[in-house]
This record gives C-alpha cells, structure tokens and sequence, in this order.
C-alpha cells in the first residue's frame, strides 16, 4: 500500500511542476522575451535527453542482458516505435508550436490557442509515458530501477515541466486570454502527463515482458520531441548559442539527479 502510495505521488509530480510553472502567468507582468524562451526550451531538451538515456535507454538494455550480444534489440526497436508514435501524432493531431503562424497536422478552423495547447499536450504525453515505464519497473520488483531512480526521473521532468508550463501559459495571455483561463490552460496541458503514466503502468503491469520495450519506446517519443520541436524553437534568431548553453545545463542537471540520488 505505501508503495503505491509513493508510486501515485510520483506520477503526480511532473503535473505539479507544469502547475507551478503555468503560475508565473500571474506574477510576470511582460510577455516572455525571446531570449528567456531560448533559454527555459535549451534547458528542457537538455534534461529530456538526459532522462532519455539514463533512465530509459540504459535501463532497457541492462533489462534485456540475458540476450547477450543481442540485448540492444529491446531498445532500438522500442526507440522507433516510439519515434514513429509521436511521427503519427504529430499528423493527425492539428498543433500549432510556439512562435510559429502555421499549423501543423490535418487542416481545421480550430482557435490559434487551442492550438497551441494541442502542442503542449502532444510534447507532454512521452513525458507521462517516461515516469510511467519506470514506476512500473518498480512496483514488478525490478532490481535494476528503484524507487530512487523513479522519483529521480519524475522530480527532473517537473523541473523542465516548470519553464514548460511558463512557456505555454504565457503566450496563452499574449493572446487575449484572462490570466485565469491562461494559468488553466497551462494546467489542462499537464494533465496529460499522470494519465499517460498510469496508462503505461497498466500496460507493463499486463505485460511484463515488454518493459525493456517500452522503456526504449518513451525515450524514442522524448527523442522526437527534442529533436522535431525544442532544438529548433531553442536555435531560432539571433545569438542562438543561449539555447546551446542551456541544453546543455539541463543535460548536466539531470545527469547529476540520475547518477546522484538513483
């Protein structure tokens, strides 16, 4: 029961880093600048791939050890189905990123910032799926993840969750909407993230067989998101390099946080 306790609290802890973040809404006067949003998506992709690898894509093949030589099929063949998730999400889910005028995905009359928080949530989901994949890995008595190294991967998503949260509630307001219906929005975005966790403990619980898969598959999906939105939002305009530098501050973080405390 406690374990389950602390497996429900963990899922929950991205979701407050988003809320937490959607907050700023209310105590930042100015629209975010340019420069401030090189540097939060820089930090959030370098954290991102950093969970991706430490987290995910090593545990997966350490869990798939008994295959020899072979143990590295789990997560490549994991890593592309998530890859190819997030590609076929990215199709038939209408998104429109930050920054940018035109919508991506199928043609619709949606609004611009029911859009944007369609772009949020899409971002959102392999974040969910990540701290899911390795709760599960603990509650199947998984000697290789620990209840540490699971609270060490959520605890890192809600900090690049924080500026994610900022990032979306912020130009939600930019846009007309209330501080309130902003910092909701924001909110509403995150929800995805313990729903998708909790899906994904389900299904490893069902199929035990599959973690190192699906491991390999929420990194894949992380993957996707970095390299197909944040380096390019991080990269844009002048004096790019902030994004670089703060990628790489993020990556450092949330090496630290894995090696230290899982």
């Amino acid at each position: 029961m406690k374990k389950m306790i602390k497996v429900l609290f963990g899922v929950l802890i991205p979701f407050f880093g988003t809320s937490l973040g959607a907050a700023c809404v209310f105590f930042m006067k100015k629209s975010m600048s340019d420069t401030l949003r090189r540097i939060l998506t820089g930090f959030a992709a370098g954290v991102m791939v950093a969970a991706s690898v430490w987290s995910l894509l090593i545990p997966s093949i350490e869990q798939a050890e008994d295959m020899g030589k072979w143990s590295f099929v789990p997560a490549v063949v994991g890593f592309w189905l998530g890859i190819l998730f997030l590609l076929l999400l990215d199709y038939v889910i209408p998104h429109l990123h930050i920054g940018s005028e035109a919508a991506e995905g199928p043609k619709t009359k949606l609004q611009k910032t029911t859009m944007l928080l369609l772009a949020v949530t899409l971002h959102n989901i392999p974040e969910g799926m990540a701290v899911g994949v390795v709760y599960a890995g603990c509650l199947t008595g998984n000697a290789s993840i620990s209840i540490m190294g699971a609270l060490t991967l959520a605890i890192g998503i809600a900090i690049q969750n924080f500026p994610e949260g900022a990032i979306i509630s912020m130009p939600l307001k930019a846009e007309g909407m209330s501080k309130g219906k902003a910092f909701a929005g924001g909110v509403l975005s995150g929800v995805v993230e313990p729903i998708g966790a909790l899906i994904t403990i389900l299904a490893a619980g069902i199929i035990v067989p599959a973690l190192p898969y699906l491991l390999s598959f929420a990194a894949g999906a992380m993957i996707y998101v970095v390299v197909e939105e944040l380096i390019p939002e991080m990269s844009e305009g002048e004096h790019s390099n902030i994004g670089t530098i703060f990628f790489a501050v993020g990556f450092s973080v949330m090496m630290i946080l894995d090696v230290a405390l899982g």
